[in-house]
């Protein structure tokens, strides 16, 4: 059985642009060929952080909603993040189906302003 997890992490902020997309690709396809199934994905930016973290007070955002169904792909994907001197700090949680619901909703929410934006 699938279980659904979600994924924040913090880039460094000296990264270029282009860097940044490709490091969050690199993850993703990380993720695609250990058969998990990206449900979301979302940039939120450079954001300033509550506290300092290697010396920088600002990072790149971004969040990766997944699902996975061995326990090890995950440790896997974990243990890769912690090595990556591009990421400052990541957090991996699991979903329940209330998180499901609302991670749903929140994604409409988003998409709709971005319609009407346009």
């Amino acid at each position: 059985m699938n279980k659904n997890y979600e994924t924040v992490f913090i880039l460094n902020p000296v990264l270029s642009d282009e860097q940044s997309k490709e490091t969050v690709k690199k993850y993703i396809d990380l993720l695609k060929s250990n058969k998990a199934s990206i449900t979301s994905q979302e940039t939120w930016g450079l954001k300033k952080l509550a506290y300092p973290i290697q010396n920088k007070k600002t990072g790149f955002f971004y969040l990766i909603q997944f699902q996975v169904e061995a326990s090890d792909t995950l440790s896997n994907f974990e243990t890769i993040l912690k090595r990556d001197e591009k990421v400052m700090r990541f957090l991996t949680v699991s979903l329940d189906k209330n998180a499901l619901e609302y991670a749903e909703k929140r994604r409409k929410r988003i998409n709709e302003s971005k319609k009407n934006d346009k």
